[in-house]
């Protein structure tokens, strides 16, 4: 374990990564010593740095729902109100621990799973979304209530404040203040029902 006299090392050297791996001008190793009020040197920031890097084997990149959320929406009905509300629900999975059990693409799909049954688009998961994001509505359900559930206290914590905020604006639509049509379970289903009721009247239908 990192002794604690070495974290605000260990967090300025992972802010010099960040910003040599996002920014265009990275601070200078000099003014991160400055920052910690010189109580490390250069060299001690630099041999973390190292250090960092290779814990991480050099992955620096990692892949989330994002890059999985355009394709998504595409077939989710491509509104402005969904396209917010989907984007909503998974900013709310990256900040709640119990999402992170999820992979990414799977918690992109739930977040439109979600995102539909709060706007009562039916069927909430079509054939269509099932090709393309490779998941059944069944496979959703856990992660759906993870994100139901952050949902509800959303207005409480600060960390989830910050996105209910965000999404309460008008250029947002929003989304933060609208009321689910239906849990994700119930639409599940009438689904389930609605496909019975119709594969017997199909049946009775041949007799």
């Amino acid at each position: 374990p990192l002794p604690r006299r070495e974290l605000q090392l260990l967090g300025v050297s992972a802010l010099l990564v960040a910003s040599k791996y996002e920014e265009i001008w990275p601070p200078q190793v000099n003014d991160l010593v400055y920052v910690t009020g010189y109580t490390y040197d250069e060299k001690q920031i630099l041999v973390m740095e190292k250090t960092i890097l290779g814990n991480l084997e050099w992955y620096l990149t990692v892949p989330t729902q994002f890059m999985f959320l355009a394709r998504f929406i595409k077939y989710a009905g491509p509104d402005r109100v969904m396209e917010n509300m989907v984007h909503f629900f998974a900013e709310l999975g990256l900040i709640d621990y119990d999402a992170l059990n999820f992979s990414p693409s799977l918690l992109a799909a739930s977040a439109v799973f979600t995102a539909r049954c709060f706007l009562n688009e039916t069927p909430a998961w079509t054939d269509t979304l099932k090709f393309h994001t490779g998941y059944s509505g069944h496979h959703l359900m856990e992660c759906s209530e993870v994100l139901v559930i952050t949902h509800s206290r959303v207005g409480e914590e600060g960390k989830l404040r910050a996105v209910f905020n965000k999404y309460s604006e008008p250029e947002r639509c929003v989304v933060a203040l609208l009321s689910p049509a239906k849990s994700p379970l119930s639409a599940l289903f009438e689904e389930s029902i609605d496909r019975i009721r119709q594969t017997l009247c199909n049946v009775l239908g041949s007799l």
